[in-house]
Parts: C-alpha cells; structure tokens; sequence
C-alpha cells in the first residue's frame, strides 16, 4: 500500500500554483527567441570585476575565509545591516538595527510576511493588477483577494475605501514602477493610501525592488519616509520590503526587511526556523561591493535602462494597431499593453512563441482573479535598443491580425 499524497498534503497546497514568469524565462536561452517576459537585470551590468575582487578578499586574508563560510547571527552580517540603516536615512527613514532583517531577496519577505498576517479567509488588499510574486507568496496562506483598480496616480480610493472597510489584514503595494503596470503612485495619493490605511489601522506591505531605477521626473518619498515623518521618526505602520538583486545581482538573494521592532522580531523567528540565516559569506561579498560602487552603478544601469524604455516605447507609437494603447513609465523595467477586449493574452503568446519568436508575460497572471486577459506584460530590460525594436513589431504585426 502507498501513500496517498493528494489526501496527506494540507489544504494550503492548492493555493501554490507554478509561475508563469519562471516558466518563461527557461525561453531565454533560446537565442532566436526575443524575451519581453522575464523582468530581470541584463547580466551585462552585473558588477563582476568588484564580486570577484571581493570574494578574493575574503580568501585571501588571514583567517577571514572561515567567518564567511560559518553559520552566522539570523539578524544579518552586522555591517551590511549598518549600511541599510545609513542607507534608509538617506532616504528619510532613520530606522536602527533592531528594525532590520536581511534575507533571502524580497520574496521571501513576502513569504513571511503571508505566514506572519495571513489566516486562512483573512482579507488582503492588492492593486488590479499586482505583482504575481506576491500573490504565489500569500496564497498558501489561504486568503480572501480585494483586489482594487488603478488610475494614473494609483490605487482608487473609493475602491480602497471599500476594501478597507471590509478589515483586511493589510495592503500590499508598490509604489514605484510597479511590476507589472510601470505606474508609479503620486504623493499625493500615498499620503491618503496612508491617512485611510492608518485610520483602519491596517499595515501598509511597501515593495520597492524598483525604485532605484527612476529615468524621469523626481524622485517621490518612500511610504516608510512618510509613515517616519508622520510618527517620529520611527517606522509604525508599513512593512518595508528592500532588495539589491535589482540593483546589483540576483544570484547572492539577499534582501532586506524594515519595520517596527516587534514585527521583526517575530520575522526573525521565522527565519531561524526556514533556513537560520541568509548567506554569510554572500552578504559580506555584497556589503563590500554596495560600499565601494552602489551610487556609480545605480547611474550607470539607470542611463542603459533609460535607453531601452525609450526604444520600447518609440517602437509601441510606431508599430501598435489602433485600440492598443500602453503605461509610459518614469522607471523600473516594464510597460504595460492593453489591447481590445477580443484578444485573449494567453493565446497570442503562444501564436507570438511560434510565429515571431517573441515572448511575454499575459497579464492575468497578475490578477487575483484572473481577469485582464487582454493585458500583456513586456519587460525591456534584458534586450538592446535595436533588439527591442524588432521585438516589437513582430508583436504589434500579431496584434494587428487578432483585433
């Protein structure tokens, strides 16, 4: 007799569904293939030269190999930790040690902020669309999706209004650039997203894996900065999720929590029991690169990523079908198309894989309820000017054949 898996697994399996974004990026190492699906950093910008000089470092020196390859203190190498905290200064959130959490990249905030919020039929709030990350994050945890729509400047607030009276657990948001719609809240929206969500006393989830990458227009207060500004200084109702694989390389997965200092010591037991700590020796690796070239590099991938938005964008006004229209983001790495109601994203993309070579991300994927079907998400980080031209326009020829 064997075991029956299906009866033995519990019942928040069935919210774990498998990424269509991770399935896409198998389709890049197709060279024929022109990939507007995966939303990661061109590895031509990694930092390499300064990751090797700083592993070298560590192997090098007398004695210093066996601390980074040691088990480490779950809060986080304590210098990294320190640079974060200046870090969020900078940006007007003067948070201290005892408010920071490094961890394995931003998802895995998200993840726990799910386990540590989340009861089976509690409510969240989330943006029409939002991030797929987040949604496969909270979803084992069995929630109930209010899902609120979007204008230029954000979340409606009649809609959050709504959402919020109906007591949710919170509301996950990004601000900056979202992924997957490029819109990035104005200030004067976060002041009232926080005015109500503190009012209901309901915690704000800030994401910000983009805000770095602005190429337009000014830069806009992190909601952490407003909620400080608004109770002392001190971080008292967001949750702020912060991440260097956008801004310096994926692979180390280290990241970062802020929040008030109850909220992270409960995250802290989290992570001692899912994996004890982030990685020693990849956070001493990063804390000496971020330390040396952070602000240079931010330029230089903000100057590169510019010119793909724009090749992006000129190639959208030149070749999209009429009844298309599309975000014109200020950063991050995405626009967002909606096209008529009679093209269903799903199936364009595999007449797009086999016809054009061209991939993408349908955007119901980004809806809790599956709804959007004739969204697409395109990501022009990883392709060159020219190559996102072309891209383009092989799509816009298919678009035009399915209104």
């Amino acid at each position: 007799m064997s075991v029956d898996w299906g009866h033995v697994f519990a019942s928040r399996v069935g919210g774990m569904t498998a990424s269509e974004i991770r399935e896409l990026l198998k389709l890049i190492d197709r060279p024929e293939i022109i990939s507007f699906a995966g939303g990661i950093p061109d590895p031509d910008f990694f930092p390499t030269s300064a990751l090797a000089r700083a592993y070298e470092k560590i192997f090098q020196s007398n004695g210093g190999a066996g601390g980074a390859l040691q088990y480490s203190i779950t809060e986080g190498f304590t210098p990294l930790r320190e640079w974060i905290c200046a870090y969020m200064e900078r940006n007007g959130v003067p948070v201290g040690l005892d408010s920071v959490l490094v961890t394995n990249g931003s998802q895995q905030v998200l993840e726990f902020v799910g386990k540590l919020l989340i009861g089976p039929g509690d409510k969240v709030v989330v943006t029409r669309p939002t991030y797929l990350g987040a949604l496969q994050a909270f979803s084992p945890y069995e929630p109930s999706y209010l899902s609120i729509p979007m204008d230029e400047e954000g979340p409606e607030l009649s809609a959050l209004d709504a959402a919020l009276a109906q007591k949710p657990k919170f509301f996950y948001l990004v601000p900056d650039f979202q992924n997957p719609n490029g819109t990035t809240v104005s200030l004067a929206r976060r002041e009232a997203i926080l005015d109500r969500c503190a009012a209901a006393g309901v915690p704000v989830v800030e994401d910000t894996a983009y805000s770095e990458l602005r190429y337009d227009g000014e830069s806009l207060p992190l909601m952490a900065a407003l909620d400080c500004a608004r109770n002392g200084g001190k971080l008292t109702n967001v949750i702020y999720c912060g991440t260097f694989s956008k801004t310096m390389v994926p692979a180390l997965r280290v990241g970062w929590v802020n929040a008030a200092p109850e909220v992270i010591n409960r995250l802290v037991l989290m992570k001692q029991a899912a994996d004890l700590h982030a990685s020693t020796i990849n956070q001493i690796v990063l804390h000496d690169v971020v330390s040396q070239i952070f602000d240079s590099h931010i330029k230089h991938l903000r100057s590169q990523y510019k010119e793909r938005r724009d090749a992006m964008l000129a190639a959208l006004d030149e070749f999209a079908p009429p009844g298309v229209t599309w975000t014109k983001p200020e950063g991050g790495m995405f626009v967002w198309v909606e096209a008529p109601e009679t093209v269903n994203g799903t199936a364009l993309l595999e007449r797009a894989i086999k016809e054009a070579n061209v991939a993408f991300v349908p955007g119901s994927a980004f809806h809790a309820d599956r709804s959007g079907q004739n969204t697409l998400r395109l990501s022009f980080s990883v392709n060159k000017p020219e190559r996102v031209r072309e891209g383009v326009r092989r799509l816009c020829a298919l678009l035009k054949e399915s209104i």
